[in-house]
């Protein structure tokens, strides 16, 4: 029987499924990935039912919600692989960057759904359908719902790569009644440090080990890096990259750039795609031009004077920071949590990041501890350290050897992660 918290949770979920649909019929106007395949997420699905009990034959499902967790699930993904060459992969997602970048993973066999919205109906029907053999979630997405119902048909669910910042272990207290049986329901969560294995455990969660970060382990596009590297060997100045920033810093930014003269090349890449053109009005809006990415034939523009390039394109971090000296974190300088510095750090890229980082704390804490990155309390003093260290030749060299090394520390969550998974499908 349901607990009351649970029942009416479910209601809540049931009787939100027309603003869903107004939510993706207006994302879907920026980015037509949302348009795609809108039953899937009310558990309606085009893919024949699973029909065979053989354990082997079903499928290993793997939900990535959006790029970033997809891009970590890429390398567990390799890894079970290889230990499961005949693995049937079930591969879901909620943003359509994340789908579109988890498209790229698949093989012969394998299925790729959006995440079944979690109503009672749509969770079982998403089951049901395509039975899991085993589920594993990437990083924070528990849904109380789908929890339940891998509980009653007794799929094993797992929580890998998994973080929980201070403040969100704070905000899931408050719903103690309806998170604790769901983080409880599960069969093992292998965080990434010391300090979320201690959150999930204080919520009741079966920890089972702390197996590292698997963002560590993802392979940098040296293809892409040497592009990047080649370009910046060609360019006269300094090049700074205010990387995955976020709606409201490209404003401090710019602001701040309006009060000084800097001998540097900016480029801005934007986390979220539906905000290239927005971002490209709020440059020309405060006196600057922009040169877009997606224009450039073979190589960047020989910018004139006062102009900001503009990464618009998805797919390509590795060469905007192989042509970068330093990076401002994008995240960091709203509430926003941060995003992920370690690919900057695999691409020898030294990183000044805000207040805010929340999200990657312990990976902050390490990177500023080994030199890779500095902290700084707001955006004037971002620009104003990240030019500093592009003036001392040396003080910059060894931050970027700092980055390489930071990044390289830290490798091995793939396989723990995988031979983890391994043993319990067994």
């Amino acid at each position: 029987m349901k607990s009351l918290p649970l029942s009416l949770y479910s209601g809540v979920m049931w009787c939100a499924q027309p603003f869903l649909r107004l939510k993706l019929a207006r994302r879907g106007r920026a980015e037509p990935g949302y348009l795609v395949n809108i039953e899937e997420r009310f558990g309606q699905y085009t893919q024949l039912a699973v029909k065979t009990t053989t354990a082997e034959q079903k499928f290993v499902w793997i939900h990535a919600v959006s790029l970033g967790e997809t891009r970590a699930a890429a390398v567990l993904i390799a890894a079970l692989r290889e230990r499961l060459p005949s693995m049937k992969l079930l591969l879901t997602h909620g943003t359509a960057t994340g789908r579109s970048e988890g498209a790229k993973l698949l093989q012969a066999g394998d299925v790729q759904v959006w995440q079944a919205w979690d109503t009672v109906a749509a969770t079982e029907r998403f089951i049901q359908h395509f039975q899991p053999r085993m589920g594993i979630l990437m990083e924070t997405e528990l849904w109380p719902n789908m929890a339940a119902t891998c509980a009653k048909y007794r799929v094993p669910l797992v929580l890998a790569n998994a973080r929980m910042s201070e403040k969100t272990y704070v905000q899931t207290k408050k719903f103690d009644k309806l998170a604790r049986p769901a983080y409880e329901s599960l069969t093992a969560v292998w965080p990434q440090s010391e300090a979320d294995a201690d959150r999930f455990t204080k919520l009741g969660a079966p920890v089972a080990g702390v197996l590292g970060n698997l963002k560590f382990d993802a392979q940098v596009d040296v293809e892409q890096l040497a592009i990047g590297k080649n370009w910046r060997s060609g360019i006269n100045k300094p090049v700074l990259i205010f990387a995955s920033s976020r709606e409201g810093e490209e404003l401090q930014l710019l602001k701040y750039l309006q009060k000084i003269v800097l001998n540097v090349q900016w480029l801005i890449v934007p986390r979220h795609p539906q905000r290239f053109e927005d971002v490209a009005a709020l440059i020309v809006q405060h006196g600057f031009k922009v040169t877009k990415r997606s224009d450039w034939t073979f190589e960047p523009e020989i910018a004139e004077a006062n102009t900001i390039w503009l990464g618009n394109t998805l797919g390509e971090m590795a060469l905007y920071y192989g042509m970068s000296d330093v990076a401002l974190l994008g995240g960091s300088f709203e509430p926003l949590g941060g995003q992920n510095l370690i690919e900057a750090a695999a691409c020898a890229c030294p990183v000044v990041m805000g207040p805010s980082v929340f999200n990657f704390a312990e990976a902050a804490a390490q990177a500023i501890e080994s030199g890779a990155a500095f902290a700084v309390n707001g955006m004037p003093q971002a620009v104003d350290e990240a030019h500093a260290l592009v003036e001392r030749a040396k003080s910059l060299d060894l931050a970027k050897a700092a980055a390489v090394k930071f990044s390289n520390a830290h490798h091995g969550a793939a396989e723990k992660t995988a031979t983890a998974a391994v043993k319990l499908l067994r």
